[in-house]
């Protein structure tokens, strides 16, 4: 029988043609680093690509600013007045900036009654963040969860921004819609018609002095169909002529 010690001592188990390392211990195997410098330039495009965007809506915020402008000296100094007093009256703490609750109403009030989706995409697009509310004292643990849970930033819109937009919208809106719009002031409880009654009452709001003859007079030159009153389409003929 063939000595024991004439073998080859057996490696290692689990360890089986495993180089050694200096010690004579099984070398060690570690996953390849990445390569240097990887992170920082994925940083760095990250970052190129926000100052990108952040250009792109400034140009675009400033041209829409521009065009506003444009917009607001096209106006009648009557219609500027009125984008005033629908703001001022809808700005409730007269800090020249309306929420999206203000801003609805306002533009209600100017004949444009838009949808939720709409006006939230106004303040996105246009607004400007609202400063938070001062916290009142308390524990270091209400105050961790005040910080967990953040609420998204309440946006507002500055009575500039808000002139400049509804310029835009009053000059591309159809003349005959403001036509009906101003038909409806007269029209009191939505006959579909102006009486002598209506044109009184309106002048008296208004301060306006007129004797009972001028308003005969006036249902007299433009009732067309002889019913004594001036319905919606003989009101949009006159006012376009």
């Amino acid at each position: 029988m063939a000595s024991s010690s004439n073998n080859p001592p057996l490696a290692p188990r689990y360890g089986l043609g495993r180089a050694s390392g200096p010690s004579g211990a099984p070398a060690t195997f570690t996953t390849p680093a990445a390569p240097y410098g990887s992170s920082a330039k994925t940083q760095q495009r990250l970052e190129a690509e926000r100052l990108e965007r952040e250009r792109k809506v400034r140009e675009e915020r400033e041209r829409l600013e521009q065009a506003g402008q444009n917009s607001l000296a096209e106006l009648s100094e009557e219609q500027r007045e009125e984008i005033t007093e629908a703001f001022n009256l809808f700005d409730l703490d007269k800090d020249q900036y309306i929420d999206y609750h203000e801003l609805k109403v306002a533009m209600r009030a100017l004949g444009f009654d838009l949808p939720k989706q709409e006006i939230l995409s106004i303040l996105q697009t246009h607004g400007v963040q609202a400063a938070p509310p001062a916290q009142p004292t308390s524990s270091k643990a209400k105050q961790a969860a005040q910080q967990a849970y953040r609420a998204p930033p309440r946006l507002l819109l500055p009575f500039q921004t808000f002139q400049t937009l509804m310029a835009q919208r009053i000059l591309s809106r159809d003349p005959t819609e403001e036509i009906i719009r101003a038909f409806d002031l007269f029209d009191e409880g939505g006959k579909g018609r102006i009486t002598l009654q209506d044109l009184r009452r309106v002048a008296r709001e208004l301060g306006e002095g007129l004797q009972e003859e001028e308003l005969v007079a006036m249902i007299e030159e433009f009732d067309m169909d002889g019913d004594s009153a001036i319905s919606r389409e003989e009101f949009i003929n006159i006012c376009l002529g």
